[in-house]
């Protein structure tokens, strides 16, 4: 049996699966925002219902993803959207609520775990997993185990530069991406700043359309809607093929809320054979399998 946890900013998910990846059971409550001790309780609160509803034994280990990493040099939480888990050592205070081993991994590399276990990545030896969302994330998976680096920063491609910015004189509308908006992370004309969900709304001119709906005006031939998805593509396809001619992976898995825009699937991968660095490629794109589950069950997959 496993026990993952999915550590957001509006609720805590637990999942209980069994040895072959079936869900058991699972259980949402709410994140106490802000507030780092009423966040370790409602964790251990949420496994102790989850382990005794399941039968699951005092000494299972559990997995617990969140919006941030651990630093190697530290063991401290960084680079953490929920701001009061940042300079905690989050894995050990629950390990002494909990009596528990507990493991941490950023959501986006416990997304990737769960598509490369049993998703949309199962058999395939290198799979980078995507996070298209409010922000860009990702993660790695080779020979089934995940990879976070000395740094604890491996697939964070979405604070790296749009590759292969376009002048007003390359691009058929006239737009420059040089030098491009303000990250949050200080620099400027960052990958997430582009793919990430506001990101689209900006370029499409309309800071409340969300992916979905801009999808579907396309759809019903709104031009300017569907203009901001040939962006998009256009841009989505650069940028993972500078992941491509990096990491060479096998698939490349998408999630978050723009994974659902069907035409991605068959417009990147056409569009990326220009940048990457090779006669062809046979790299694939997906979809995710889990959807919003791939999180948390990513979470339990941390421990084999």
């Amino acid at each position: 049996m496993k026990i993952g946890i999915d550590l957001g900013g509006s609720k805590i998910e637990g999942i209980v699966l069994d040895g072959a990846g079936n869900e058991c059971g699972r259980r949402r409550v709410p994140t106490p925002a802000g507030d780092y001790d009423a966040t370790v309780a409602a964790i251990a609160g949420l496994v102790y219902d989850l382990a005794t509803a399941h039968g699951v034994s005092d000494d299972t280990p559990v997995g617990v993803g969140i919006p941030g990493a651990v630093s190697p040099a530290t063991g401290l939480v960084k680079n953490a959207n929920s701001t009061c888990l940042i300079g905690r050592r989050l894995d050990a205070d629950l390990e002494q609520r909990l009596g528990r081993q507990v493991r941490l991994a950023n959501d986006a590399d416990c997304f990737t775990v769960s598509e490369a276990a049993d998703g949309a990545g199962k058999g395939a030896r290198v799979v980078f997993g995507v996070i298209l969302g409010t922000g860009v994330g990702g993660g790695l998976v080779v020979d089934g185990k995940l990879w976070v680096g000395p740094n604890a920063i491996a697939g964070e491609w979405g604070h790296n530069p749009l590759p292969w910015p376009k002048t007003a004189e390359d691009s058929p509308d006239g737009r420059d991406e040089r030098p491009g908006r303000h990250c949050y992370c200080g620099k400027r004309g960052c990958i997430e700043t582009f793919l990430s969900g506001p990101g689209l709304a900006i370029d499409y001119a309309s800071e409340t359309a969300d992916a979905a709906a801009i999808d579907k005006l396309a759809q019903s031939g709104d031009a300017a809607a569907s203009a901001a998805l040939d962006r998009y593509e256009d841009r989505l396809a650069r940028a993972l093929a500078g992941v491509i001619n990096i990491v060479d992976p096998e698939m490349i898995v998408l999630g978050g809320g723009l994974s659902n825009i069907r035409r991605l699937y068959d417009n990147v991968p056409a569009l990326w054979q220009e940048w990457v660095f090779s006669d062809r490629c046979d790299t694939r794109l997906a979809q995710n399998r889990h959807g919003d589950s791939g999180g948390v069950r990513g979470a339990a997959w941390l421990w084999p």
